[in-house]
């Protein structure tokens, strides 16, 4: 382990180089779809694993990681059976989802609604009343883009992540941890996950599009 848990850069308090894997007691992999075209149904992966290098340069940082089809989750069982079916994730044939990284972008802390305010008042061009923006704190948590591959039964497609990075520290059993949560949106169609029913009054049974949520910490490894 490092004497020095975080580092500082650009404002911002991350953690130090090295090797992070993701904590099985602090994580959620998520989803949502919606039922009917009206309720949403939320679900898991209670299964999970993931690596992450943070680099001495963040941005060249990476994350790999694979999921257990068969660790599905939803609050239903007959729900859970036919999601591992062929009808879906095939769980027999294809027992993992898997996702690598490919780029980081870092995105400003700048709230738009400030970005916009500054944008007109400068249009304004001391006509009127100057508008008072509040400043943006730099310990504001980051917000990065983590471009990527996700592969689900055998199809990969391009997936971008939208993370919101927690922030970073030694938490009281001595261990290097940071926390992030990440959002996305993908087709599964995209996947051959192609299954649906038509509803008599118009509308499919099962939604199309699925929302992803990822929540989690990471544990520095010596």
């Amino acid at each position: 382990m490092t004497d020095v848990a975080t580092r500082t850069w650009d404002g911002m308090t991350i953690p130090v180089a090295g090797t992070y894997r993701l904590d099985q007691a602090h994580k959620r992999i998520g989803f949502l779809s919606r039922h009917m075209m009206v309720s949403p149904v939320r679900g898991e992966f209670a299964e999970a694993t993931a690596q992450i290098q943070v680099a001495e340069d963040p941005l060249l940082s990476s994350v790999t990681a694979t999921i257990q089809a068969a660790s599905i989750t939803t609050g239903s069982v007959d729900r859970d059976t036919h999601l591992m079916s062929p009808d879906f994730l095939d769980v027999e044939r294809y027992p993992t989802l898997d996702y690598r990284s490919t780029g980081i972008n870092w995105q400003s802390n700048e709230d738009p609604i400030f970005y916009w305010a500054r944008l007109r008042n400068q249009r304004l061009g001391g006509r009127g009343r100057s508008l008072n923006v509040p400043p943006q704190s730099d310990s504001v948590p980051g917000r990065f883009v983590l471009t990527g591959e996700l592969t689900a039964k055998g199809i990969t497609r391009a997936v971008d992540l939208q993370v919101n990075f927690g922030g970073a520290r030694r938490d009281p059993y001595g261990q290097n941890i940071f926390g992030f949560s990440a959002t996305a949106e993908i087709n599964r169609e995209d996947y051959g996950l192609l299954w649906n029913v038509l509803l008599e009054s118009g509308g499919v049974l099962v939604g199309k599009t699925v929302q992803i949520e990822i929540a989690g910490e990471a544990i520095h490894q010596p």
